[in-house]
């Protein structure tokens, strides 16, 4: 694995991991809100690294990447196109599978919105939104997660450590280990409480970018999601001609870690189909 900086939108630098043959087809893994490039750590100490390009950014206010200030700069979608824009041309060489987990699903819909579909080979959305601010949104939003964001924005610093372990409590079905929840609460710290308040803040809806889609899509959820209700995957897979739904039963909503041999199967097979196609 290696590590890069790549210059995004108005001149923000975003660390980017990266792993596999230069030259295989590339998937880019797009994290969710407070999270980290780390989130995939099970994909990146697979066998997929032997086939794929794995190419992991820190969202730019995450992990190692610029944290510039300004709400205005974490709710545009221009500025999270260009973002990905960056990623994909200075790291993949051919045209990537996007995958967005949870937040990182309206990230992806905001590139897909702005620069289309030219340079994508395909879309794989796991626990993901693609909305913030509508009420469709809301009717898919976890109970236990829209309870806890005013904690998860409050400036108190140990009162913002409390509300990031209840997050990370419920983004798994089964409790996390002492190391995981160790290891994720250091990572999810590194996003400041403002930038998680302009994350959420934001509204937009990509409805249209949806049905638009022209290239195939995998919707993958847990059956047991307490952040995004999985009826957000079906909502989505609706809305898009060429998609398959991977529900996971009793999988909370880290799909990737809880159940990482089935969700790097998946994504094997799922990344293989759409390079050929």
């Amino acid at each position: 694995m290696e590590s890069q900086t790549v210059v995004g939108g108005e001149g923000t630098e975003l660390h980017v991991d990266v792993a596999g043959p230069a030259a295989a087809p590339p998937a880019v893994l797009v994290h969710g809100y407070s999270q980290s490039r780390l989130s995939w750590h099970e994909q990146f100490r697979s066998d997929l690294t032997d086939d794929f390009r794995l190419i992991a950014p820190d969202l730019r206010g995450h992990g190692a990447s610029e944290k510039p200030a300004g709400s205005d700069r974490y709710r545009d979608p221009q500025l999270w196109a260009a973002d990905l824009r960056a990623v994909i041309d200075d790291l993949a060489r051919g045209d990537p599978v996007l995958v967005g987990w949870s937040y990182g699903g309206l990230v992806v819909s905001d590139y897909l919105a702005v620069e289309g579909t030219d340079d994508v080979a395909g879309v794989n959305l796991v626990g993901a939104i693609t909305e913030k601010g509508t009420d469709a949104a809301a009717t898919v939003a976890g109970e236990a997660f829209v309870a806890m964001l005013d904690d998860l924005e409050t400036r108190d610093a140990d009162a913002s450590v409390e509300a990031l372990l209840e997050f990370l409590d419920i983004c798994t079905a089964d409790p996390l280990s002492p190391r995981e929840r160790h290891l994720m609460l250091g990572f999810n710290a590194r996003c400041p409480p403002r930038v998680r308040e302009a994350l959420q803040a934001r509204s937009g809806a990509h409805e249209d970018t949806l049905r638009a889609l022209d290239v195939p899509a995998l919707f993958t959820h847990g059956s047991a999601d307490r952040v995004v209700l999985p009826a957000a995957a079906r909502r989505h897979a609706d809305l898009v001609d060429d998609s398959d739904v991977s529900l996971y039963e009793g999988i909370g909503h880290s799909p990737f870690w809880e159940a990482p041999e089935r969700f790097n199967r998946e994504l094997r097979e799922f990344t293989r189909r759409v390079v050929t196609d």
